[in-house]
């Protein structure tokens, strides 16, 4: 087992001290980073710096870094799912270094798909039916991996289809955390 121990520390938003939700780091006691290209390649990283080297997750919304002697998370509601999240990360780390032999290692960040093209394949009439002030903010959160074809309502079929199609083509971090 590659981590086995970390000490959580969970904090609000210094430059933000009225923000509802809490961010956490954990530091770990063993350093994970040889494990980091795995991680990247096996969970699709949406960004990976090579020194110091770290590997970044987009999942429902949060930001999740893993560095080779912490974690950090951002947007958490408590730290009951600050620990929910670190103990699946860490579940993972563990599961993906026993099997690195099977897996070819990465330093690339997984493609991201490109605001334009997003906003090309939106109505562009600013309803605010999908929750968003704007189709270009929509757009900006389909990127992201928040939102889809079924997040519009104004959407026609084909370009709904359109829409999927492109979409599909990345990989986004959208995982089970138990």
């Amino acid at each position: 087992m590659l981590l086995e121990h970390y000490e959580l520390e969970i904090f609000n938003s210094k430059c933000n001290p009225q923000a509802m939700a809490v961010h956490c780091f954990a530091h770990l006691r063993e350093d994970i980073s040889q494990a980091l290209p795995y991680l990247n390649a096996a969970l699709g990283g949406f960004e990976y710096v090579k020194d110091p080297p770290s590997v970044t997750f987009k999942v429902s919304g949060k930001l999740i870094t893993v560095h080779g002697d912490k974690i950090a998370v951002n947007a958490l509601k408590d730290e009951a799912e600050a620990r929910k999240i670190v103990e699946w990360l860490k579940r993972e780390i563990n599961d993906i270094w026993e099997r690195r032999a099977e897996i070819t290692p990465s330093d690339q960040a997984a493609p991201r798909p490109q605001l334009i093209e997003i906003l090309k394949l939106l109505p562009k009439t600013n309803c605010k039916a999908c929750g968003e002030p704007t189709c270009m903010v929509f757009a900006a959160r389909a990127t992201e991996g928040v939102k889809d074809s079924a997040n519009c309502p104004e959407l026609t079929p084909e370009a709904k289809a359109k829409l999927d199609a492109y979409l599909g083509r990345f990989r986004f971090a959208d995982f089970e955390i138990a």
